[in-house]
């Protein structure tokens, strides 16, 4: 593994470093939930990550408080990433999990800096936020806390059912900012949900998690991805989808269509030769031109899709629009953490 180049004082302009050598732990768990993952505990020099400008991203400024995800989605863009530490873009960013466990007072030291200007930041854009491991880190916490006292508007993406434990401090900052939520549900067919993202939560009990929130009085939309070609895009696929988005509460589903990105695009293809070979062929052409599918595909899809969240009753995510707690809404009950560590 090459921690090298992750000096807590860069001498170089070129240095890019993360944390320092000597702020790296390893650490192993010999628990059911955790059985077969690596924690590598690091003490971060930055958490605010700028997006680059030449990025397709809406939003400017993430915060990344892990890297690797045992959600182990075979498609997930961000494998790449595991590269620059020399970790393995397959398994190992399934396995190998760097937390960065200052985070949370990292975060609010920075947003307390008279350089930053207040603005959006992303959560759950690289890997989700919610995933098991934080489940024992508990970082999300400490930085929805920081976001909250400096009334700074965020954003968070998930397919973790852990959200949940941290419902109550996402009501209080969105008394104080804009706060928008978002669950990722590409497709609700079970066979394919246990093959392409293992690690995660059932489609159906992210749905769960939608109508939670929304009872709750905190509007929740849908990224309806990855819409995976040939696999998940039937019409019939897409009309359950959506329906059983828009029985879920859902303020608005937004199709995204498979990419395949250097690093995800390997391991997709590794995984589609293993278990639906007949479609190698198709991929190669479809996705011949690089990592987007073509325009005429991805207009099909939405289109498709948007037809069918206006006959049921919901549309696309309107990104000008903050998703608000009522000012009125009903105190929370107190009740059992949730758990995103059983599957079904």
């Amino acid at each position: 593994m090459r921690w090298d180049n992750l000096v807590e004082n860069p001498t170089t302009a070129g240095d890019t470093a993360l944390f320092g050598t000597s702020a790296v732990t390893t650490r192993t768990f010999d628990t059911p939930e955790f059985r077969g993952i690596t924690f590598h505990e690091v003490r971060a020099r930055s958490i605010l990550n700028r997006v680059p400008g030449a990025s397709r991203m809406p939003f400017e400024w993430t915060v990344n408080p892990y890297r690797g995800c045992t959600h182990a989605c075979v498609y997930c863009f961000a494998r790449k990433t595991h590269s620059y530490l020399d970790l393995d873009t397959g398994l190992g960013f399934d396995s190998q999990i760097v937390v960065k466990i200052n985070a949370p007072e990292l975060l609010r030291r920075q947003l307390a800096s008279r350089r930053w200007q207040g603005a959006h930041i992303a959560m759950g854009t690289n890997v989700d936020c919610y995933q098991r491991a934080e489940g024992r880190y508990r970082l999300m916490p400490g930085i929805i806390s920081a976001l909250r006292d400096h009334a700074n508007p965020f954003s968070i993406l998930t397919k973790g059912t852990l959200i949940l434990r941290d419902l109550e401090l996402l009501r209080q900052a969105a008394q104080v900012t804009e706060v928008g939520i978002s669950v990722s549900v590409g497709f609700t067919d079970r066979e394919l949900w246990r093959t392409v993202e293992p690690g995660t939560p059932s489609p159906e009990r992210r749905l769960d998690v939608v109508h939670t929130l929304t009872e709750h009085g905190i509007g929740c939309g849908v990224l309806m991805a990855p819409v995976i070609p040939f696999l998940g895009d039937h019409p019939d696929q897409l009309r359950a989808t959506v329906r059983a988005i828009a029985a879920s509460g859902a303020t608005s589903v937004t199709p995204l269509v498979l990419h395949l990105r250097p690093g995800a695009r390997e391991w997709f293809m590794a995984w589609l030769g293993q278990h639906h070979p007949y479609l190698v062929g198709r991929y190669e052409r479809l996705y011949a031109e690089g990592a987007y599918a073509p325009k005429w595909y991805q207009r099909r899809i939405t289109r498709q899709v948007h037809e069918l969240a206006t006959e049921f009753g919901i549309g696309p995510a309107d990104r000008g629009t903050p998703r608000r707690i009522s000012a009125h809404a009903e105190p929370v009950p107190a009740e059992a953490e949730p758990t995103q560590l059983t599957l079904l």
